[in-house]
């Protein structure tokens, strides 16, 4: 398997890094090999999931529906 090493890393990404790998229980190696693999070959999701996420989502909204006589008062109150 081929090895890869990886020179001056910034502290901060590395600390972060070390940091997410211990909350997955993972080794760093593990951790920065999930990243790649999360990176490089994103899950890929069917256009049916996509809308099915969208329509779950769109469930969740409220709607704010005005009517004639919202529109009617709006512009009455606006007039002196």
């Amino acid at each position: 398997m081929p090895a890869l090493t990886i020179k001056n890393i910034p502290a901060d990404l590395y600390n972060e890094l070390k940091h997410v790998a211990e909350q997955h229980h993972r080794s760093i190696n593990s951790e920065v090999i999930v990243c790649l693999k999360n990176n490089l070959f994103p899950k890929k999701v069917s256009s049916e999931d996509r809308l099915a996420n969208i329509q779950a989502l769109r469930s969740q909204i409220k709607p704010n529906i005005i009517t004639a006589q919202d529109i009617e008062k709006a512009i009455n109150e606006g007039r002196p």
